[in-house]
């Protein structure tokens, strides 16, 4: 059976745009003798539509589609995912896989298992399917599954569900299972993704053929990397990453001579982790600004390592001419940052103007100085770094506003974590680039933009890390060594260790019980934050939902 996982971006409730892409990929098939077309999770919806779901027009469009769907299987089959109208009590819809051949509509495959951790919540609107269905189609008798329908087992290799649909649809006779997938990127998720259906196809004895969503949609970002293995758990294809494309492969016959499970690593997989979250950054970052309407961005321009590795971003997702840096000195701005900013915007090929906050900053210190001689202070208190800082995120705003630019804020996960921003001034902003990236991958991943030529200065990557709002500042006059931190809150927040365990690891006790104070006491600021790609398996916002008022144990 020849089929092709057309791998293509999405945008979600754009149905003409997405049927679209769904017709091109049908009409290149038919010209290279296809037989079969499989298309990512709700293709023709585009995915996640989260609460639009509950919208009856949306699901209605889903419907619609049928038509335009029937018309481009002619000749072939097609399998395209949507979301349709749920007519049965329950959840409003259903999560399907549509199987047309030949301008027919022969089936109706509804999603079994509906994944409610990180960021997924999809219990809150599909009513699950509860048979497993064989077609036959193009000689073969083919199970048809969607997503989190293969993810039976976790990554031990231990049930996750009662329910394994593809248990059930090899015993109903299916030779080979073909998978409509949205499975968002992480670091290290393309190779535990790739080991899952591997295990798959060699303990049922079946090929498989998985075809993923490519693109950002918010905070997700989708690689793609659709592929099929043979029975043995053989990798027959592996599409590129962070690309559109069609991956047309035969998919053999089962095999029943079962051997040692293949542990070789596809070259294509063998990527280092910084090359792979440059490549979701750039990706999502474009599809951002892209499908949100947007034609430009703005930064600040600080002359320090977050800001230097967001712009390298923006400039690699939009080009130069569409990212504008600023400049913004203050009072305990080092002339050596200024000058860093300035030869990173020379070295990107973007503008870089200089506006000063020290006037704005000295007017709110003069516009307050009657109700703030009722409090103690010191020239370098945090009233007076916010002031700096929110002094800035105003011209920044406005800046923004006036052009109608995207305003990209600069915080690394690891400040995040532990609330080193402020409130209305360096978290302002409409999208947080590098917001899911520590800071100690933060340098991993601005150094990939040196190997052929100088782009972030050297400076900006050796200098003691400073936000330079008090005089001689440094991050760790307020903070542990950034690979401590990091360590810290790697198994605090991604492996939800409690205290004692990070202790036992290895770690001094008050600094651990201060950073995860840090941790909790910030989680409003967060929920003020602007969206963030996602990279690793536990990013901040929709896949970490915390309580902010709450009384946590000592």
């Amino acid at each position: 059976m020849r089929i092709c996982l057309a791998q293509f971006n999405t945008t979600i409730v754009d149905f003409a745009g997405n049927l679209a892409r769904i017709t091109a990929a049908c009409e290149r098939a038919r010209a290279a003798g296809i037989q079969v077309v499989v298309t990512p999770e709700l293709a023709v919806t585009g995915y996640p539509p989260l609460d639009l779901l509950e919208r009856p027009d949306v699901l209605q469009a889903g419907l619609d589609a049928v038509p335009t769907l029937a018309h481009a299987s002619r000749g072939l089959t097609l399998i395209a995912g949507v979301a349709l109208p749920n007519h049965e009590p329950g959840r409003p819809a259903i999560n399907a896989a549509l199987v047309l051949t030949d301008g027919k509509l022969v089936a109706t495959i509804r999603k079994r298992l509906l994944p409610t951790y990180d960021v997924f919540d999809e219990d809150r609107y599909f009513q699950p399917g509860t048979t497993a269905e064989v077609l036959d189609i193009a000689g073969r008798r083919v199970g048809v599954t969607i997503c989190e329908d293969i993810w039976h087992h976790d990554d031990d290799g231990q049930p996750r569900y009662p329910v394994d649909p593809v248990a059930e649809l090899v015993a109903a006779g299916a030779d080979c299972i073909l998978n409509l997938s949205a499975s968002p990127f992480d670091i290290g998720k393309p190779l535990r993704r790739l080991n899952l259906v591997r295990g798959i196809a060699q303990r049922h004895s079946v090929p498989v053929a998985y075809c993923n969503l490519v693109g950002g949609n918010d905070s997700l970002v989708f690689d793609g990397r659709s592929f099929a293995v043979n029975a043995q758990g053989d990798v027959l294809a592996l599409a590129d990453a962070f690309a559109e494309m069609d991956l047309c492969v035969e998919l053999p016959r089962e095999i029943t001579t079962k051997r040692t499970p293949t542990i070789q690593i596809p070259e294509a997989l063998q990527i280092a982790p910084a090359l792979e979250v440059r490549r979701a950054l750039v990706l999502g970052l474009r599809d951002y600004v892209n499908k949100c309407g947007f034609r430009s961005v703005v930064l600040g321009l600080s002359g320090g390592i977050d800001s230097a590795l967001t712009a390298a971003l923006a400039v690699e997702a939009l080009g130069a001419q569409h990212v504008v840096g600023l400049a913004m000195p203050g009072p305990y701005s080092s002339a050596g940052s200024v000058t860093d900013a300035l030869t990173l915007a020379q070295n990107l090929g973007i503008r870089c103007p200089i506006v000063s906050i020290s006037q704005p900053y000295q007017a709110f210190h003069q516009a307050l100085s009657n109700e703030f001689a009722h409090y103690a202070s010191t020239p370098a208190d945090i009233t007076d770094q916010n002031l700096q800082a929110r002094a800035r995120g105003t011209v920044l705003m406005a800046l923004s506003n006036k052009t109608g630019a995207l305003l990209l804020t600069t915080g690394n996960k690891s400040e995040l974590a532990v609330g080193y921003c402020t409130l209305y001034g360096d978290m302002n902003g409409g999208l947080a680039v590098i917001g899911d990236v520590p800071k100690t991958l933060v340098y991993d991943v601005a150094r990939t933009y040196n190997t052929e030529r100088e782009v972030i200065p050297n400076d900006t990557l050796t200098k003691p890390p400073s936000a330079e709002l008090a005089p001689d500042q440094k991050d760790e006059d307020s903070l542990p060594p950034y690979p401590i931190l990091d360590a810290i809150l790697q198994f605090h927040v991604m492996e939800r260790w409690p205290v004692a365990q990070i202790v036992a690891a290895g770690y001094d006790r008050a600094t651990v019980e201060r950073i995860v104070r840090l941790v909790e006491r910030n989680e409003y600021k967060r929920r003020q934050a602007a969206p963030v790609l996602r990279v690793t398996r536990k990013a901040f916002g929709g896949g970490r939902r915390v309580p902010m008022a709450r009384r946590m144990p000592e």
